[in-house]
């Protein structure tokens, strides 16, 4: 295993520091947490967004924090769930006394310890709302949860959510815009490797030189096919055909994400992109904004995802608000 790091049970707790001190007037570690808020957390009268989930997801989640996104981010062991207090602590330091929203990925244990962490905040008076995220049109039960999983489509959620909450939405007016991102973005990737976890210091699977996994998830779970490796253009085809069989995209407008999933050269995602829009153009669909980058990775995986969201003037003008996010910046 060769991964530039110092020891493996130091890695999250590094990682962290690291963030933090990467962009100091942005941002600060809550002491002796996993924990990253905004620099001027609590923002006075702001719903908090809080979101989070196991690392080895760079960008997501921390990279998602600032004006217009996330007021904090929790991280927990490689793919493994932050523990319900240090999700606790994060809620605490965002609220403002107008409540705080939770973005949940849909993995067992991250729904299991968010809730448990709002259900101690609201013992403490702290109003909580939230949306669990399930975009993943791949399959729909997996290892890792019951329904479906929570991949790239997450992204748009703090999007969305962080740039109502910033002009001054309301606790129930940020979960109904993020109940209409979740209900209007579908995603599906695939993966070219697998990923190494450093604890365990091997991959998580193995593929062929030849081979491919269609339906891979963000922890390296099963996909729905293994098979022989395909062009750019294939792979792009079955992604989105998936994607637009699980929701009627016809005649809208969408935002595009072909997120990159840690190993994965930006010229290829552009490659893929191509024909994602030759793809939606022929169906009469007509892209209002595209993403390319890393937004949603698992460790050095290489592979890709594609989502789709379908918009409507409230989203468009909220997908083109401010942030300040370092992953994230508009």
């Amino acid at each position: 295993m060769k991964k530039i790091i110092n020891n493996p049970d130091w890695a999250l707790k590094e990682m962290v520091e690291g963030i933090a001190a990467a962009y100091p007037n942005d941002v600060k570690q809550l002491p002796e947490t996993t924990v990253i808020v905004r620099k001027d957390a609590p923002v006075s009268n702001k719903v908090g967004i809080v979101s989070g989930g196991g690392s080895g997801h760079e960008p997501a989640h921390a990279g998602y924090i600032g004006k217009g996104m996330l007021d904090a981010a929790v991280s927990g062991e490689v793919f493994t769930s932050p523990t319900p207090d240090q999700v606790l602590e994060a809620i605490k330091a965002v609220d403002s006394g107008k409540g705080v929203f939770l973005v949940i990925k849909n993995y067992t244990g991250d729904v299991i310890n968010f809730d448990m962490a709002a259900e101690l905040a609201e013992a403490e008076g702290i109003e909580i709302e939230k949306v669990v995220v399930n975009d993943d049109v791949a399959v729909e039960d997996s290892s890792f949860t019951t329904g479906r999983r929570g991949i790239a489509g997450t992204v748009f959620v703090h999007k969305i959510a962080g740039a109502i909450a910033e002009q001054g939405g309301s606790l129930q007016e940020v979960k109904a815009v993020a109940e209409k991102v979740v209900e209007n973005v579908r995603s599906m990737g695939m993966a070219l490797t697998s990923c190494i976890v450093p604890a365990a210091g091997k991959p998580s699977f193995q593929l062929d030189d030849n081979e491919m996994e269609i339906g891979i998830g963000i922890h390296g779970e099963p996909g729905i096919e293994r098979k022989e490796m395909a062009t750019a253009h294939a792979i792009a085809k079955e992604l989105t055909e998936k994607v637009l069989n699980d929701r009627d995209f016809s005649g809208s407008d969408v935002a595009v994400l072909v997120n990159g999933l840690g190993a994965t050269p930006e010229m290829e995602l552009f490659i893929v992109n191509k024909s994602v829009q030759e793809i939606l153009k022929e169906k009469g669909i007509k892209v209002y904004k595209t993403f390319i980058g890393e937004y949603m990775t698992s460790l050095e995986m290489a592979g890709c995802s594609i989502s789709l969201l379908k918009l409507d003037d409230e989203i468009k003008s909220l997908l083109n608000a401010e942030s300040s996010a370092p992953a994230f910046r508009i």
